[in-house]
């Protein structure tokens, strides 16, 4: 919904609490899925803007590690002034707020949606300013669809060798862990459970292993066993898998 959350001051001094005192050691946001900062239209992008400004202050006032964005869409613009547009949103959203980060979440490729590849990243940051507050977040289910093989170390450390080249891989901020329901190449953004997809548990177990993502908040997305979302059980077979795959890694 476009209405924000109301949130003071003491609702976040009492979310910082709570977080020291639990085990969760990192939070991020995802901004409202009805954000297109790259459209024409001037109620929108109205309405976008200030949505975005809100997710990102509320992320200064927790503590957030950054706040994730799906750019938006071209709607069938052309991709040039439409990614002037969205970084014009984007820049005004991050002058608006402190210090939250602003993660660029890859999109799963199909037609129109920004954030297809790095080289739209790339250029939509720099566009934006490419200041220290933005980011890139990684999404494996997204990159999969997309046409990136992933599937095992050696093919997934090529694909972080352009992000990095492109991107800087000093700017991934967090990780998305979905297996894909979709096959490679398909830009069809279907989210499956972790070694259950087309990605399998070799697939997630090098994504979870990779070295470049140690210390980064990692956030499941899948449907769940009963399709009411992440169960715990969803957790511990990530975690299984990460210990598979650093296993492997180190024969």
């Amino acid at each position: 919904m476009w209405r924000p959350t109301n949130y003071g001051e003491d609702d976040f001094a009492a979310f910082r609490e709570a977080m020291d005192a639990s085990k969760v050691e990192r939070v991020i946001i995802h901004a409202v899925y009805l954000i297109n900062t790259a459209t024409k239209d001037k109620e929108l992008s109205k309405k976008s803007l200030a949505s975005l400004t809100h997710s990102l202050r509320i992320g200064d006032g927790i503590g957030a590690s950054g706040v994730v964005l799906h750019p938006g869409s071209t709607l069938g613009d052309p991709l040039g002034p439409s990614l002037k547009r969205a970084a014009k949103v984007i820049k005004a959203a991050l002058k608006d707020s402190d210090g939250c980060k602003l993660l660029l979440e890859q999109t799963a490729g199909h037609k129109g949606l920004i954030g297809r590849n790095f080289d739209e990243t790339a250029e939509l940051i720099d566009l934006a300013g490419g200041g220290e507050r933005l980011g890139l977040c990684l999404d494996s289910c997204h990159m999969f669809v997309q046409g990136y093989d992933i599937t095992d170390e050696a093919h997934l450390a090529k694909v972080l060798d352009e992000a990095d080249e492109k991107v800087g891989i000093e700017r991934l901020g967090a990780v998305h862990v979905n297996d894909a329901a979709a096959p490679l190449g398909s830009c069809r953004d279907r989210h499956a459970n972790i070694g259950k997809g087309e990605m399998g548990r070799k697939g997630l177990a090098a994504f979870l292993s990779e070295p470049r993502f140690e210390g980064l908040p990692a956030t499941l997305e899948t449907p769940g066993p009963d399709k009411k979302g992440t169960s715990k059980s969803e957790v511990t077979a990530a975690r299984r898998l990460r210990r598979e795959g650093l296993k492997r890694r180190e024969k």
